[in-house]
């Protein structure tokens, strides 16, 4: 699936059918009896100073997808080219060094950083390990790196419980950035967060992509999001995007009926327009990815499906121009 690709030919990143399967052990003697299909054939390219959106529901592989291409899980099968070089056959000291150019902002600003740490120690860790700072130059970087994400650098010396959730994210993303890494993975970094420091963060995220030309992937439940930050939204359901175009493209023009039924979802403030709107109500549970549907994934429930959508899986197909979609009616919706 090497043809999911973006209209700039300045590739950063490439995955081509990632799968991430976990196995399920049972009995005495720890048998393998079947296995969680997380990621199961994933494949998109993100350019070179571009957001990809990658949404979904809950459980749907997002945050397996982003853990797996920077190898905090090693794929069960796939590719991942970062700057043309394959990172699932690197190894060791080759993959440390390649590691210095992508980095992760966790969901959890509160799981993510150790309270045994002070922030200095924290924001400073990634120069110590990657020995590329010492001693007062190390001091002087995590003072600049605070200033950065706007946050006073007398906070060095404090502990991460000092801080509120939004404080704790910026000392997250000043950690990132601490390497000067050219690719980010943005995984839910604003769904713990109060509303009001949510905008906050997203345009400090934003601030942070011009001014040090970063490349993003962000991870998100929250579709307007999305839309205010990314430049293409990736959708993904059960493992397997099911969705992908350019921003404007896929929320004016959604193709594949479990896109329209999350579009449908996300409020809107016009009053008048919102009773107006017709709304796609999704039946049933999301299956299990240790047992998931035969053929097309959401034919259990899909408004549309049919015979056919049980008996193979759908290709994912370029119906326009950068817009991939895997239903075999998305025509329907043209």
């Amino acid at each position: 699936m090497s043809n999911v690709k973006a209209n700039n030919k300045d590739t950063l990143l490439q995955v081509n059918d990632l799968v991430m399967h976990f196995p399920i052990y049972r009995g005495v003697i720890q048998r393998q009896v079947g296995a969680v299909r997380a990621v199961d054939g994933v494949s998109f390219d993100i350019e070179r100073g571009e957001t990809l959106g990658l949404v979904g529901e809950s459980g749907c592989g997002k945050s397996t997808t982003g853990r797996t291409i920077l190898q905090l899980y090693r794929p069960t099968a796939g590719t991942v080219q970062f700057e043309d070089v394959d990172l699932v056959h690197l190894k060791g000291e080759e993959l440390r060094k390649t590691r210095r150019k992508m980095q992760m902002i966790f969901q959890d600003p509160y799981a993510s950083l150790n309270p045994r740490m002070t922030v200095a120690d924290i924001v400073g860790e990634p120069l110590v390990v990657h020995e590329v700072a010492k001693g007062k130059e190390i001091q002087d970087r995590v003072q600049h790196l605070l200033e950065i994400v706007n946050l006073n650098p007398s906070f060095a010396s404090r502990y991460p419980h000092e801080f509120s959730g939004g404080q704790r994210q910026r000392i997250g993303i000043a950690r990132a950035l601490a390497l000067q890494p050219s690719f980010i993975i943005c995984d839910e970094p604003i769904s713990a967060l109060d509303v009001s420091i949510q905008a906050q963060v997203v345009n400090l995220l934003e601030e942070l992509q011009e001014q040090f030309n970063l490349t993003y992937l962000f991870i998100a439940h929250d579709l307007s999001m999305v839309k205010h930050i990314s430049d293409r939204v990736a959708v993904m359901y059960l493992g397997v995007i099911v969705e992908l175009a350019s921003r404007d493209e896929l929320y004016a023009k959604p193709l594949h009926p479990y896109t329209q039924a999350l579009l449908s979802a996300v409020p809107i403030p016009d009053p008048v327009a919102d009773a107006k709107r017709q709304r796609t109500i999704l039946q049933g549970d999301v299956p299990s990815p240790a047992n998931p549907p035969s053929g097309c994934r959401f034919r259990t429930r899909c408004p549309i499906a049919e015979a056919v959508c049980a008996e193979s899986r759908p290709e994912f197909r370029e119906i326009k121009p950068g817009h991939f979609v895997a239903c075999f009616f998305a025509e329907r919706f043209l």
